[in-house]
């Protein structure tokens, strides 16, 4: 499944998130390990100051495996579907493992793209 999430970054953990993300160790020992990168150089920065992305997740409870990792640097304030579920393969079971290569967000995703700015940038500038 894939989801939008939204998530601030805790308190005076800007720094050491960049670190982990330039170091690429975010994620280091998670199944989904070179996930979190790619969805830290995808994310925005919106003007409420939220950074958002979408996930792909296959765990039951939407970032079940996920959600730890970003618990260190992160207070997740919304994560929903990103897409419509009666209509993810992998969901319904006609592909398993769909959600990797599928385009079913691609137009949240250029969306996500025209908005804010890019979150990697915003740390950096801290």
């Amino acid at each position: 499944m894939r989801y939008l999430v939204r998530a601030r970054v805790k308190p005076d953990r800007e720094a050491e998130l960049l670190q982990t993300i330039e170091a690429q160790t975010l994620g280091k020992g998670s199944v989904a390990e070179g996930e979190y990168l790619r969805n830290m150089q995808d994310a925005r920065l919106c003007s409420d100051q939220t950074a958002r992305w979408v996930e792909v997740c296959y765990c039951p409870t939407p970032l079940e495996e996920e959600r730890p990792y970003w618990e260190q640097y992160f207070e997740l304030t919304r994560v929903q579907d990103a897409h419509d579920r009666r209509r993810c393969r992998d969901q319904n079971g006609s592909k398993p493992w769909a959600c990797g290569d599928c385009d079913c967000t691609a137009r949240l995703e250029q969306k996500l793209k025209a908005s804010g700015k890019p979150f990697l940038d915003s740390l950096r500038n801290d």
